[in-house]
């Protein structure tokens, strides 16, 4: 007979979300609890049963459902009447008896860390008992009691998951870490487990899980969200409306919820959020957000796991899809891009498809083939007419595609079919296919292309086709009347630039169809209703077909310049007919001026001025789109040019002609567009930047926000490339000076983002390449950085968080420049603390401090100097000791203002708290190290440091100072007594000549007192001498 049963409420929780398992880490290592037990009593048969069990759990997950099934039947023994007494102990145990065994395990369990796997594989045990005891148990009750969902079934297991969280909720507010971990953990596995629980239980576990929410620990707030993860999905009104304010309940769960996966710190517990929340309309916004999270791995579970669980990617809006795959594809982070790529290439293009599926046999059907149609589709759900443009992520997508994807590239054909009705989607899979064939790797794919795609012959007239249907469409529209350009337009412009872009990528080694495309594009050019983006892609085309040698650069000037004449000339003619008219009309109505009243004649002059007027606007209207189309061709032409200005005669040409007048209008719009190509033609004459210099910096200072912007692009760029314009010796200091004042003045502008923005990268350019070295523009750029108002510009934050350590990093020189005004910054950033209140995000001036000790650390130079690198016998890199000059110049300049009378205490501070930090070498220079040593023990003996910090940084300082000026005098005595002195060896070896001498004296006065053998020596070795002479003198 089954066990006692009542009815309580019933609290569902949904088993949409599982909890993903542990990594399991097996240690035979032993852990003390902290937790208290109480009395157990005697041992017994049932507790040696019990403890077998779990111990052969902890050992392996390979036997636990054995082990469950075991005690199981333990739980039955204990919990039911046996239908027979054979087999069975002798000792009558009860329910209570058994709760109290298991309940004495999970006690043991408290004070197991986090590092014991054993502990890890008791909790899935217990998870997959308790699992496993709730079907039996359910499956023993009667049908009545199972129908009613408002009431919860009270059986033997229930009652056992209700004692087991009856004891661990408690213990989720203990003060160790390892309790409350182990006991969330538990917690959150058991109501990950079950499909249900009562009502009482709910809540508790709701309020205790919501408190370890906000727990110091990262490891136990991971626990509390997977299990209030899976509560989410049951929240409903009833519940927010009984929550208690005073327990932190008052808000939804779900709320509380999205907050933390928001603003928690730990990447863990917001990954552990993103694989858990429910998947909702209001939840899936702030999943989606992760995309942007700094963890790396959580971005890539986003798109690995998340995503393909999502279901079909239609449901997305268009703007998120293509915000995903922009983020995902142009990540930091490589394993990111791959898994975005194969979602795009995978589970995107299945979705258009349909993706393989299940018969109802149970056997998995074969995947569908490559087709060219959910291709098409797919790139329809990411509007490639949009994301296609030069930095939209369309290209980039694709790219990958083709990449992973060989059964699309084999399967793909673009016959003549294709081409008879191009859409902007099949054109962009022509034209991506054709990219990626031409710049894959070692040209593995070239052939492929050639086989695949279109020769130039027959590219030349679909180019030619599609063009002439958009000059239709756009003339058809003009003469409508109507302002915005129509859908079909629009499409019609894009097939032409992607028809444009493959052409660009041809090779145009056949001459004939090099011919027939360089025609069909010298006549494309001179349209004058072309879009601009259309007439770019001509002429960059135009400039490949003519190709890259002076002849072909000066062909393609000549050509283009005819174009440009053609559209003056066209667009000026069309006004002739009516003025004619007008004239003929004025000639006819004057020969009746006589008969005509004078009242009549005066309202006819009168509506003759208006209509004149009129036709005057409209003609200079005309006037200045002609000169706007003139220039712009020029400005693509000049783009694609490298020779000298002056031997093109072209250039020369059109200098003066069109580029002079357009600078000289008093037409804003030609103007600024005429100084645009001024710019262009500057960079291709010295001569002629140096000419123009002041005029761009007179734009800058007069001109409105648009005309800076440029004016400062056009000053960065002619300085790039004439950089002796500001670096010579001879320069002029006016010139100089006024150029820096431009660019000071532009960091200033803080009204106007675009201008600061401008300023600041142009500037970073310039002095990267050391085109300008001035270190009152550097203190600017740092103070800008620094500066909490400047955060609200993110692309000058952007900028300067790379140019500051990279231009410090990269040269010797750089560094002694920041060097140099690091105590001024030092300077205005205290003052500017002193004004600013905490809440406006300034950055402290401590880490201001420590940012700039790091910029001039010689360590971090990625060249040293010669004296830091040498050269090993095999031909390495061989690094010495690092020379720290730079530093010591540093702590100098820093001790110089902090020992000066207007220095104020809180800056004095900072000061000195850097000189801990200072890199302090032998290798450095004596003097040098010797002149911050009496610094140093001139700031200690004034007692500047006030503070425990600042003494103790000025102590450390001290004792390096004091031991690398020990090692540079016992260097330096080392190598004064290898050194020898060249009197000593002069002495030395006249020593040695004398004695020398000595010796033959006495040799010979040994010989005279031997006798006559010397003098007979003497007197056979003079005729054998004369003899050798005379042999000399024969020879």
């Amino acid at each position: 007979m089954p066990g006692r049963v009542s009815t309580r409420n019933v609290a569902t929780v949904s088993a949409a979300q599982k909890a993903p398992s542990q990594p399991l880490r097996s240690r035979r290592t032993t852990a003390s609890s902290n937790v208290a037990i109480p009395d157990e009593g005697p041992s017994s048969s049932l507790r040696t049963r019990v403890c077998l069990i779990f111990g052969d759990a902890q050992k392996s997950t390979a036997a636990h459902r054995k082990l469950a099934v075991n005690l199981r039947k333990i739980q039955e023994e204990c919990c039911y009447e046996p239908t027979s007494r054979r087999g069975q102990d002798d000792d009558d145990f009860g329910e209570d008896d058994f709760n109290v065994e298991i309940a004495r395990c999970v006690i043991r369990l408290m004070g197991v860390k986090k590092s014991e796997g054993a502990g890890d594989r008791i909790v899935r045990f217990l998870g997959m008992f308790l699992r496993r005891a709730n079907d039996k148990d359910a499956a023993l009750m009667p049908e009545v009691d199972i129908e009613d969902p408002q009431t919860f079934p009270e059986t033997p297991s229930t009652r056992l998951t209700s004692h087991i969280l009856s004891i661990l909720l408690p213990l989720l507010a203990s003060k160790e870490k390892v309790v409350r971990y182990r006991a969330t953990q538990l917690v959150a596995h058991i109501i990950n487990s079950l499909d249900s629980v009562d009502d009482d239980s709910y809540h508790l576990i709701r309020v205790g899980l919501l408190k370890r929410v906000r727990d110091k620990e990262p490891m136990i707030r991971v626990q509390a969200v997977l299990g209030l993860g899976r509560l989410a999905g049951n929240e409903g009104e009833e519940d927010q409306d009984d929550a208690d304010s005073d327990n932190d309940d008052a808000s939804g769960l779900l709320d509380k919820l999205l907050e933390v996966l928001q603003n928690d710190p730990s990447a863990e517990v917001r990954r552990a959020l993103l694989l858990n929340l429910p998947l909702a309309p209001k939840t899936l916004p702030f999943l989606l957000e992760r995309a942007r999270d700094v963890d790396s791995v959580t971005r890539r579970a986003l798109y690995s796991r998340l995503l393909p669980a999502l279901g079909d990617f239609r449901h997305l809006s268009l703007s998120m899809r293509e915000k995903l795959l922009r983020w995902g594809l142009r990540d930091r982070d490589e394993n990111v891009r791959k898994e975005t790529g194969k979602l795009f290439r995978e589970r995107w293009i299945e979705d258009c498809v349909g993706s393989t599926g299940v018969a109802e046999d149970g056997t998995t059907q074969q995947a569908v083939p490559p087709s060219l149609d959910g291709l098409l589709e797919l790139l329809e759900r990411i509007d490639v007419v949009n994301s296609a443009a030069s930095n939209g992520i369309a290209t980039e997508a694709m790219r990958d595609f083709w990449s992973g994807r060989p059964d699309y590239r084999d399967a793909i054909s673009f016959n003549d079919p294709f081409w008879d009705h191009l859409t902007p989607e099949s054109v962009f899979v022509a034209r991506s296919f054709n990219d990626f064939c031409k710049g894959g790797e070692d040209g593995k794919f070239e052939a492929l292309a050639e086989e695949k795609m279109p020769e130039v012959t027959k590219l030349a007239f679909f180019v030619q086709r599609y063009v002439n249907d958009l000059v239709s469409c756009i003339r058809y529209n003009s003469a409508l009347g109507e302002g915005e350009p129509e859908e079909d337009t629009v499409e019609k412009e894009f097939i032409v630039e992607q028809l444009l872009r493959i052409a660009e990528a041809l090779d145009y080694s056949d001459e004939i169809g090099r011919r027939k495309m360089f025609a069909l594009l010298r006549e494309t050019l001179a349209i004058a209703e072309l879009p601009e983006e259309i007439t770019m892609l001509v002429v960059n085309v135009l400039r490949r077909i003519c190709g890259s040698e002076a002849a072909g650069e000066r062909e393609f000037c000549g050509v283009v310049l005819e174009a440009v004449a053609e559209v003056h000339d066209h667009v000026m003619t069309d006004d002739l007919p009516a003025e004619n008219e007008d004239e003929s009309f004025h000639s006819a109505r004057s020969e009746l001026s006589d008969s005509t009243p004078t009242k009549a004649r005066l309202e006819a002059r009168a509506s003759r001025d208006g209509d004149n007027s009129e036709m005057d606007e409209d003609k200079a209207i005309r006037e200045i789109m002609i000169n706007m189309k003139c220039l712009h061709i020029a400005q693509c032409m000049l783009e694609n040019v490298e020779g000298d200005l002056q031997q093109n005669i072209h250039l020369v040409t059109m200098l003066n002609n069109l580029v002079v007048p357009a600078v000289r209008s008093h037409e804003a719009p030609i103007r600024e567009r005429g100084l645009l190509c001024l710019g262009l033609c500057c960079l291709l004459d010295k001569a002629l930047a140096e000419e123009n210099l002041s005029l761009f910096l007179h734009c800058f200072s007069k001109g409105h926000d648009a005309l800076q912007v440029s004016a400062l692009y056009i000053l960065s760029d002619i300085l790039t490339v004439h950089s002796h314009l500001v670096t010579a010796d001879n320069v002029d200091p006016g010139l100089q000076k006024s150029v820096y004042k431009i660019f000071g003045k532009g960091l200033k502008a803080s009204t106007t983002a675009e201008v600061q923005s401008a300023a600041t990268s142009a500037l970073c350019k310039l002095m990267l390449t050391s085109v300008i070295r001035d270190e009152d523009l550097l203190k600017q750029l740092v103070t800008l950085f620094f500066d909490p108002a400047a955060k609200e510009n993110a692309a000058v934050t952007q900028a300067l968080s790379y140019f500051l350590p990279v231009f410090c990093h990269s040269r010797w020189e750089n560094m002694e420049m920041m060097a140099a005004v690091a105590a001024n910054v030092v300077h205005h950033q205290v003052n500017l603390a002193d004004e600013m209140d905490e809440e406006d995000g300034a950055i402290g001036v401590n880490m201001i401090g420590n940012m700039l000790v790091d910029w001039t650390d010689a360590r971090k130079l990625v060249v040293q100097d010669g004296g830091s690198i040498g050269w090993d016998e095999a031909g390495g890199k061989d690094a010495r000791a690092v020379n720290g000059d730079i530093h010591l110049t540093l702590a100098e300049s820093l001790l110089e203002r902090a020992l000066a009378h207007g220095c104020s205490k809180d800056e004095r501070k900072v000061l000195l708290s850097m000189m801990g930090k200072v890199y302090i070498t032998s290798n450095s220079s004596a003097e040098k190290l010797q002149a911050v040593s009496d610094l140093v023990a001139e700031a200690i003996d004034g007692k500047l440091a006030t503070d425990t910090a600042t003494k103790n940084a000025l102590n450390k300082c001290h004792l390096a100072l004091s031991k690398a000026l020990g090692e540079a005098r016992t260097a330096q005595s080392n190598m004064e007594d290898q050194r020898v002195d060249p009197t000593m060896i002069e002495s030395e070896t006249r020593l040695e000549v004398e004695t020398q001498v000595d010796e033959n004296e006495v040799q010979v006065d040994d010989e005279k007192a031997a006798g006559t053998g010397g003098a007979r020596d003497s007197l056979l070795e003079e005729p054998l001498d004369d003899e050798n002479e005379d042999e000399d003198e024969d020879i």
